[in-house]
């Protein structure tokens, strides 16, 4: 497979048609960015990053694994939460992000970056294995997905990310759409 400005779009519009979650996916990047920044969100709202980090499979994630993330997340103190997407919104870059939010149950390298996406989606995009599948299948990383994805290895794929972004002329929310639909895992 090979990536193209128009096989991205495409496939970003075949998101947007078929993939339940698009509408509240698409709310939640229009209002989260600035309750993070400015600090005006609830516990659920931090919740809901972590739910929909699993509950986007669809089915695909084991649903014992899923409900004990989300269990262990709304395990953390409220003001360690707070603290941690504070640090995440003020952070100097990715690493710094990650850092920040890993300190918190439940939060590895992915679920940070789906953190970082709802944060500030113009500079990140979640990690996962079929984003990651549909990039090394285009032939733009070379290894497999590493589960789960060390902080420089989410560096060197989101730089991946924003090299795509920039070529194809889309935003990264953009460009993680078309990848899901592209990954061999998508379903028809």
């Amino acid at each position: 497979m090979v990536l193209t400005r128009s096989l991205v779009n495409s496939r970003a519009h075949e998101y947007r048609e078929q993939e339940p979650l698009y509408a509240v996916e698409e709310e939640q990047l229009e209002t989260l960015p600035s309750a993070f920044t400015s600090g005006e969100y609830g516990r659920r709202d931090a919740v809901w990053v972590v739910r929909w980090y699993y509950r986007r499979f669809l089915g695909d994630y084991p649903d014992d694994e899923r409900r004990d993330a989300e269990e262990r997340f709304r395990n953390n103190d409220v003001e360690a939460v707070r603290d941690a997407i504070a640090d995440a919104v003020d952070a100097s870059d990715a690493a710094a992000g990650v850092d920040s939010l890993t300190t918190l149950e439940a939060v590895d390298v992915p679920v940070a970056s789906a953190f970082l996406m709802f944060i500030d989606p113009e500079e990140y995009v979640v990690v996962g294995p079929r984003e990651w599948s549909a990039l090394r299948e285009a032939g733009e990383l070379s290894r497999p997905y590493p589960d789960p994805p060390s902080v420089s290895q989410y560096e060197t794929y989101l730089e991946c990310c924003r090299s795509l972004a920039a070529r194809f002329d889309c935003d990264l929310w953009t460009l993680y759409r078309a990848l899901w639909r592209l990954s061999e895992y998508a379903t028809e």
